[in-house]
């Protein structure tokens, strides 16, 4: 009932490579955002937001990474918590070891650290697949929680691994309370979101769909599977 039975005609090929071509789905994700980021700042809790939006913006923020490595490339992969958990521990460290430096290029760090780590658990792939690969990269799960809970640089000498910054600010403005992290967090993922769409739609994006369909064909017409696979495991890890 919301699209019209026959589509949407365009003009130019421009228009029909839009990220939301079609007019309703921009509309929606506008209604989404407004809502997001105007009216449930004004009317959640400080718990509803520590409880539950900001968890599951992070959460989200995941799902976008496995969306890409085993949505689009097929490779499955159960180590997503790890990634997840060298990342966050990574920008910890050069948050709170190298004074002065802003959030954001901390957060960048950290996310760089988690591709090197990435790629690292994703080399089975070029070997192996399917239930072999998920074992293997499960591997990456028992590794970091080892590596973080003995090794106690990583989390400032903390025996229970939880760690915890302050004075966060971002262009000036503290992010100090929940309504502000949430908001921060819900940008991130905006930015990240529509980052992760137009790199699907662009060449990288069908060659994962192409590995994930058929590796062999893919390779065939000249998709290296090795760049294609460690490209997923290392953008998702990001």
């Amino acid at each position: 009932m919301l699209y019209r039975e026959n589509g949407q005609f365009k003009t130019s090929y421009r228009a029909d490579q839009q990220i939301f071509p079609i007019a309703q789905d921009r509309i929606a994700i506008g209604i989404i955002l407004a809502i997001a980021f105007i009216a449930v700042p004004m009317l959640a809790s400080d718990y509803i937001f520590r409880a539950i939006l900001i968890p599951f913006v992070i959460m989200a923020l995941a799902a976008l990474g496995v969306n890409i490595l085993v949505g689009y490339c097929g490779q499955i992969s159960l180590g997503s918590g790890a990634f997840m958990a060298v990342g966050a521990y990574g920008a910890y460290n050069f948050f709170v070891r190298f004074p002065g430096m802003p959030l954001i290029p901390a957060l960048i760090l950290g996310g760089l650290c988690a591709t090197f780590f990435g790629i690292l658990f994703g080399l089975p792939s070029l070997r192996v697949k399917g239930l072999y690969l998920a074992v293997a990269t499960l591997a990456a799960q028992f590794f970091s929680d080892w590596m973080f809970l003995r090794i106690k640089w990583f989390t400032n000498n903390s025996d229970s691994g939880s760690v915890s910054v302050t004075n966060l600010q971002v262009l000036g403005m503290p992010i100090e309370s929940a309504t502000s992290k949430y908001l921060f967090s819900l940008a991130i993922l905006v930015v990240v979101a529509l980052l992760a769409k137009n790199l699907v739609r662009g060449a990288i994006g069908r060659e994962w769909m192409a590995i994930r369909d058929m590796d062999v064909a893919a390779a065939v017409i000249g998709i290296r599977p090795m760049y294609a696979k460690l490209s997923a495991f290392a953008v998702s890890s990001f």
